[in-house]
C-alpha cells in the first residue's frame, strides 16, 4: 500500500503537498513551522491538514509493522497463500487487517480445537459437502467416534463436527465485515433501567427505555449510554435483525438445503452466530461507534479549549487578584503589569467575620499604592458577593483612577494552586493565594496562565473523561502548542510551561532559556538565542519566528517575519530607498513595495504576502478586543432566577447538544441545540464559542437537580 496515495486520498490533497509535508516533519520540522514558513513547499497546507497527515501516516505506519507481524505469523505456519497474502498487503483499515488474520491467531483451546484435535474435521467437511436427502448422519459419526478424545457416541461426534463449522463460519473475513455492515446500517442500540433505579430520577432517566437505530446515535448520546451502562444504571444491547441474518448466513455454509445434514448445518449457523459471530459484531460496533464519539468529543474538545485559550485579555496591567471566600476571607494579591507578587492580604468583607470597614481601607491602599488598573474577582463561592462588595467600593475612587473589576473564571485554579509548578513559583504560600495570583494573571493574560494547566481540569470537554485519554491528550497538546504558536512569547516574560510549547522547544530547552534569561538579564535580539544551551541551528530554526521581544534593537525581532527572511526585508526597504523603522506600521509605504521583485523560488507569494502583511502591523495580537459580561446584583443563587428573565451570560462550554452558559450563579445554565438561534442549528459551534457574551432567557430552573434551562430565542 502506498501511504502517500492513501493519504492523499482520504484527505483529498495532491500527492505532492502529503509527500512534501511527511519529508518536513521526518526532517524534524514542527506543525506550526511548517504552517506559518514552509507555504511555499506544501502549497499552503494549514495546521488542521498537517496535523492530519501526521496521524494518518502514524497510523498507517503501526499498520505496516502489524501487517509484517502477521504475515510472519501465518508463514511460520506454512499458510501463506499468494492469495492470502495479497489481501493482506492491500487491506487498509485494522479491522480488516485483524480479520484476515483471525483464522490464524494463535488463541487457547476452544471447542473446535478440541474436535480437530479429536480427529473430527473430515467429518465437517463430509456433512458440509452432502448432496444425499436419505443419508444417516448419525451412522455415519459413529465411525469417528474416539472414546481417548472424549467422543463416546455419535450425537458427541456430530456437535464436535457442528462446532468446527460454526468456528470457520465465524473466522470468515467476509462474513464478519457483512455482518459488521448490516449491523451498522440496521442494528439498534437498545438500553433499559436496571430493576435498582426503576421509578428514580437520575441524569439517564432519558435513557430507561430507549431505542435508537446504529446508523443514526449521535456521540454525546452514545457516550451517555456507556456511562450509564458502566455506572450500572442502564443496561444497553444490540438488537438486529436475526431471521435475515440467520438465512444469510446458512447461504454461507449450506450448500444443498435439501440434503439430510441440512438440520445439523442449521444448527452449526445458529450456534456459530449466538455464541460467536452476535458478541463479536457488538463488540465491534460498540467499538466504532466509541472511536467516532471520541473523535467528535476530541473536535468539541478542542475547539473550546481553543477559544478558552485564546480568549482577550485584559492587558499587561497590574491587577489585584481576588480568590473569594466566606468564613475563610478573601485571599488578595497584588501583581504588576507583568503578573510579578507584589504583596498579599486576607480581607472579611461578608458574614461571619464582617470585617467590612477594614476590608475597604486595605483594597484602597493596595489599588493606590500599586496604582492598579484591573481587579479579578474569581467565580466560586462568595464570588458574586465580593464583586458586588468591590463595585460599591470602586464608585468611592475618583473616576480617573478606577479600575476595571471583572469576574473570571476559577476552572482549573485550584489543581494549579496545588500542582508542583506552582509550589516550584510560590513555595511560601497557601493554595488559596496561589489561587488568587492564578486569578490576577488570567484576567492579565489567560493563555499565559493556562497553559499552566491540565486542559481536562477547564470545564470545556463532551464526557471527557469516557474517552481515550492517551489519545485526548495528544489532541490537547497539539491545540495549545497552536494557540501558543499562533500568538508568539515574549521571551522575556513567558514562564518554563509557555515556552515548552514554542515550536521546536523542549521542556529542558525552555528551563535552559529561563535560566539563562534569569543570569544575564533580558534577552536584546534573537541572535542571543543560540547563546542558550540546547538551542541549536535546527531550534532556532524551529522557534525563533515565535518568540518575541519587544524593545528589540532590530524592530523584526518583536514580529512574525522569521530571521532567514530579514535580509530580503532589508531589500524592501531598500528599493523604497527607506530605513526599514520607517516603513514598519505604515501601511502606505508597504503598498509601495515590489512585491513581485523579491518572489523566488525559496520566497513565494505566499511568504511575501505573510511578511508585508506583518510589518503593516508588527506583533499583532490575533486575539478580539477584551469585554466583560456583567451581572445582575440580585442574582446569587439558582432560587434568585425565574422564568421569563433576560441576563447576560458567558458562554463556558460547547457540546453538540448545546451551549452552558455562566449566568452569574454558582450553576451553568444550558441552552440546548433547539434553543440557540430560530433557524436550523446542525452545529452549535457555528453559533457561539466559549468565552462569547450572549444574552439569555430563564426557560425554567430546577432547584432539586440543580438545572438551568436557557434560551438564546427571545
Amino acid at each position: 500500500m502506498d501511504i502517500v496515495e492513501q493519504i492523499s486520498s482520504e484527505l483529498g490533497l495532491k500527492s505532492k503537498q502529503v509527500n512534501s509535508a511527511l519529508e518536513l516533519l521526518a526532517g524534524g520540522a514542527t506543525v506550526p513551522f511548517i504552517a506559518r514558513y514552509r507555504k511555499e513547499i506544501t502549497e499552503n497546507l494549514d495546521e488542521t491538514s498537517l496535523r492530519s497527515i501526521e496521524k494518518k501516516s502514524a497510523y498507517y505506519h503501526e499498520m505496516d509493522q502489524r501487517r509484517k507481524t502477521i504475515l510472519e505469523s501465518i508463514k511460520s505456519q506454512d499458510k501463506l497463500t499468494v492469495q492470502l497474502e495479497n489481501k493482506i498487503l492491500n487491506s487498509t483499515s485494522r479491522t480488516e487487517l485483524e480479520d484476515l488474520y483471525l483464522p490464524y491467531r494463535p488463541k487457547k483451546a476452544t471447542r473446535a480445537s478440541k474436535a480437530r484435535q479429536a480427529g473430527l474435521e473430515p467429518l465437517a467437511r463430509w456433512l458440509q459437502a452432502c448432496k444425499d436427502t436419505d443419508a444417516d448422519c448419525p451412522e455415519h459419526a459413529r465411525a469417528f467416534i474416539n472414546r481417548e478424545k472424549g467422543i463416546d457416541s455419535a450425537e458427541k461426534a456430530l456437535q464436535g463436527a457442528s462446532d468446527i463449522l460454526a468456528e470457520e463460519l465465524s473466522n470468515d473475513a467476509g462474513v464478519r465485515k457483512w455482518l459488521r455492515k448490516c449491523a451498522l446500517e440496521e442494528g439498534r442500540l437498545v438500553s433499559t433501567c436496571r430493576k435498582d433505579f426503576a421509578g428514580q430520577k437520575s441524569k439517564f432517566q432519558m435513557y430507561y427505555d430507549f431505542k435508537e437505530r446504529v446508523d443514526r446515535i449521535v456521540s454525546h448520546r452514545y457516550l451517555a449510554l456507556m456511562r450509564g451502562e458502566r455506572e450500572k444504571v442502564l443496561r444497553v444491547k444490540l438488537d438486529l435483525p436475526h431471521k435475515m441474518i440467520l438465512s444469510h448466513l446458512e447461504t454461507h455454509l449450506i450448500r444443498h438445503p435439501r440434503c439430510a445434514a441440512s438440520p445439523i448445518l442449521i444448527r452449526s449457523v445458529w450456534d456459530s452466530y449466538q455464541r460467536l459471530l452476535l458478541p463479536a459484531t457488538e463488540t465491534e460496533v460498540r467499538r466504532e461507534l466509541r472511536e467516532r464519539a471520541e473523535q467528535e468529543a476530541f473536535k468539541v474538545f478542542a475547539a473550546n479549549l481553543r477559544n478558552l485559550l485564546l480568549a482577550p485579555p485584559a492587558g499587561r496591567k497590574p491587577v489585584i487578584g481576588i480568590d473569594p471566600g466566606f468564613r475563610t476571607g478573601c485571599k488578595t494579591v497584588a501583581l504588576d503589569s507583568t503578573g510579578k507578587f507584589l504583596e498579599q492580604h486576607t480581607i472579611y468583607p461578608h458574614p461571619p467575620q464582617s470585617r467590612k470597614e477594614q476590608a475597604e481601607k486595605m483594597l484602597l491602599d493596595m489599588i493606590t499604592e500599586h496604582e492598579i488598573d484591573l481587579i479579578a474577582v474569581g467565580n466560586g463561592t462568595a464570588g458574586r458577593e465580593t464583586d458586588l462588595f468591590i463595585r460599591l467600593l470602586i464608585e468611592k475612587i475618583p473616576h480617573s483612577r478606577r479600575p476595571l473589576s471583572v469576574m473570571v473564571s476559577e476552572a482549573g485554579a485550584s489543581i494549579y494552586s496545588a500542582s508542583d509548578l506552582a509550589r516550584e513559583e510560590f513555595p511560601d504560600f497557601d493554595l488559596t493565594v496561589r489561587g488568587a495570583i492564578s486569578i490576577g494573571r488570567r484576567l492579565q493574560d489567560p493563555l499565559s496562565e493556562l497553559v499552566k494547566v491540565d486542559p481536562k481540569s477547564l470545564g470545556v470537554g463532551q464526557y471527557q473523561h469516557d474517552v481515550n485519554q492517551a489519545a485526548l491528550k495528544s489532541v490537547l497538546e497539539d491545540v495549545v502548542e497552536s494557540c501558543v504558536n499562533l500568538v508568539g512569547a515574549d521571551v522575556n516574560l513567558a514562564s518554563v510551561e509557555l515556552l515548552k510549547h514554542v515550536a521546536g522547544m523542549s521542556p529542558q530547552t525552555a528551563a535552559n532559556l529561563v535560566s539563562f534569561r534569569d543570569r544575564h538579564g533580558p534577552f536584546k535580539s534573537r541572535e542571543e538565542f543560540l547563546d542558550v544551551p540546547g538551542i541549536g541551528a535546527k531550534v532556532f530554526e524551529q522557534a525563533a519566528g515565535f518568540l518575541r521581544i519587544p524593545g528589540a534593537g532590530n524592530p523584526l525581532d518583536n514580529s512574525a517575519v522569521h530571521p532567514e527572511r530579514y535580509r530580503l526585508v532589508q531589500m524592501m526597504a531598500s528599493s523604497l530607498d527607506m530605513p526599514l523603522e520607517k516603513i514598519i506600521g505604515n501601511a502606505a509605504l508597504i503598498k509601495n513595495i515590489p512585491k513581485e521583485n523579491f518572489i523566488s523560488e525559496q520566497a513565494g507569494n505566499f511568504t511575501i504576502e505573510d511578511i508585508l502583511k506583518e510589518l503593516e502591523k508588527p506583533g499583532r495580537d490575533p486575539r478580539e478586543e477584551f469585554r466583560y459580561a456583567q451581572f445582575p446584583d440580585e442574582i446569587k443563587e439558582i432560587q434568585d432566577v425565574e422564568p421569563g428573565m433576560i441576563l447576560e451570560g458567558i458562554v463556558t462550554n460547547v457540546a453538540n447538544f448545546g451551549a452552558f452558559v455562566d449566568i452569574g450563579i454558582h450553576q451553568d445554565g444550558l441552552v440546548h441545540i433547539s434553543q440557540i438561534a430560530d433557524c436550523y442549528v446542525d452545529d452549535p459551534r457555528n453559533f457561539v464559542k466559549v468565552g462569547q457574551i450572549v444574552k439569555v432567557k430563564i426557560l425554567n430552573a430546577d432547584a432539586e437537580l440543580n438545572r438551568i434551562a436557557l434560551s438564546m430565542k427571545f
